[in-house]
C-alpha cells in the first residue's frame, strides 16, 4: 500500500538546542570569549559574547515543551538534538572546554530522559584535546546513552585529516558512535563581512573542506565502519564532486599523496542531511550521495533551516513513497543506529499525527 504523508515517520537529524541556563563561564574559567544566554524578556534570550550580541533566540531553542508543540504541529516524531556550534569552544583551554561539554551534555541527557521517544542526543566533545574528546565520547555513548556526537568541520588549524584526530575517529568507530559534522568558525571579517556570506558561502565551503579532508586524508579508508553525516546537504561537495575527482585524477601528486583511492569511492559511505532548499538540488543530492544516505535535517530552530520539516521531500512528485520514507526516517535510523520501533508512534500504539500534516 502507498504510504500517505500523514503516515510517514519523520526523524530530523539536524536540530540545535541549548540549556536554559549555564554558569557564568568567564567567572568560572577566568577569561572571556564564551557565550552566555541572557533572558531579557519572556520567550526570548540573547546569546552574548563578551558583551556583544551574537544571536537572539526564541524559547524553542531551550524549552523542550515549546519544541515538542512545534514538532507536533509539523509532524516531526523525533529530533536528534545537538548544541549550537558556537558552543564547541575548541579555541579554549581543553580542561575548560571539557567542563563545558559535560554541562551541555548532562543537560541534553536530562532533556532526552524526560522525552525518550521524541529526542535523541548528539553530544559535544573537546576535540582540541583528542584524548579528552575520546573520554567524553565514551561517556556520551556508554553512560548518557547518546547515539553519537556533533563535531565541527575543523579544529583550529587542524582539518579533519589531522593525525592528532585519528584516535578519536578510532574510538568513534569502535563504539559505533554516529558523527554529525557541522561547519563552524568561518571567516567573518574583510570580504566576508557583508551579505551574510559566512553562512551562505563560508559554511558550504567549510563542509566541502571537511569532506575532502576525510577522503583525501584516508580517514574514511582507515575507518570504513565510521558513520559520518555532513550538514547542509554536504555543502558545496556534491555539486563539485566532478571537479574534485578530476583534480584527483590529474594531480595525484597533490590529491593522492595520502590515500590512493578516488574520493568517489566514499560516496555511498558517508551521509548528508537534506537541507538544500531546492527541489532540483535535492534530486541531484539523492542521485549523487545515494537514496540510502540522505537524512531529513532542518537546522531547527534557526532562520536558515527548513521551516516546515520534510515539506520539500514530501513535495517531490517523482520520488516514490518508499524513497520518501527512507529520506524522512529510514536513513536516519541507520545513521543513528536506532531501533525504529522504540520511536515510531504506530509501533508504540500512539496516533501517527497529533495534528494533520500538510504536504
Amino acid at each position: 500500500l502507498p504510504i500517505s504523508s500523514s503516515d510517514r515517520m519523520k526523524i530530523d537529524v539536524h536540530c540545535h538546542i541549548l540549556p536554559e541556563r549555564w554558569p557564568d563561564l568567564k567567572e568560572r574559567y577566568g577569561y572571556g570569549g564564551w557565550i552566555q544566554l541572557h533572558h531579557h524578556c519572556e520567550g526570548q534570550a540573547k546569546m552574548m559574547r563578551d558583551g556583544k550580541l551574537f544571536r537572539v533566540c526564541d524559547a524553542n531553542c531551550w524549552d523542550p515543551d515549546t519544541r515538542i508543540a512545534e514538532m507536533d504541529a509539523t509532524g516531526v516524531d523525533v529530533q536528534a538534538l545537538s548544541t549550537v556550534p558556537v558552543m564547541f569552544s575548541y579555541w579554549a583551554k581543553p580542561e575548560d572546554t571539557l567542563d563545558l561539554c559535560r554541562i551541555i551534555n548532562d543537560d541534553l541527557a536530562g532533556t532526552v530522559k524526560k522525552h525518550p521517544t521524541r529526542f535523541v542526543g548528539l553530544g559535544t566533545v573537546p576535540l582540541q584535546a583528542p584524548e579528552l574528546a575520546v573520554e567524553e565520547l565514551k561517556r556520551c555513548v556508554t553512560e548518557l546513552g547518546f547515539p553519537g556526537v556533533q563535531i565541527g568541520s575543523h579544529v583550529g588549524d587542524w582539518n579533519l585529516d589531522a593525525p592528532e584526530l585519528r584516535p578519536f575517529f578510532a574510538a568513534a568507530e569502535e563504539l559505533g558512535a554516529a558523527l554529525f559534522v557541522h561547519p563552524w568558525d568561518m571567516q567573518l571579517d574583510g570580504r566576508m563581512s557583508k551579505y551574510w556570506l559566512p553562512w551562505l558561502v563560508g559554511m558550504p565551503a567549510e563542509t566541502a573542506t571537511a569532506m575532502c579532508s576525510m577522503m583525501f586524508g584516508g580517514v574514511l579508508e582507515q575507518f570504513p565502519k565510521l558513520r559520518v553525516c555532513f550538514a547542509h546537504g554536504g555543502g558545496a561537495f556534491p555539486f563539485t564532486i566532478g571537479r574534485i575527482e578530476h583534480g584527483f585524477n590529474v594531480r595525484p601528486d597533490l590529491c593522492a599523496a595520502e590515500n590512493p583511492h578516488s574520493p568517489r569511492k566514499y560516496v555511498g559511505q558517508v551521509y548528508t542531511d537534506s537541507l538544500v532548499h531546492d527541489p532540483a538540488a535535492l534530486r541531484y543530492l539523492v542521485d549523487t550521495i545515494g537514496e540510502n544516505r540522505v537524512c531529513l535535517g532542518t537546522d531547527y530552530p534557526f532562520p536558515l533551516g527548513e521551516h516546515h520539516p520534510g515539506k520539500l521531500i514530501e513535495s517531490m512528485e517523482d520520488m516514490s513513497a518508499s524513497l520518501k520514507d527512507s529520506l524522512l526516517a529510514g536513513n536516519a535510523v541507520e545513521f543513528l543506529g536506532l531501533d525504529r520501533s522504540r520511536y515510531d508512534p504506530v509501533a508504540l500504539g500512539e496516533p501517527r499525527a497529533k495534528v494533520a500534516r500538510s504536504e
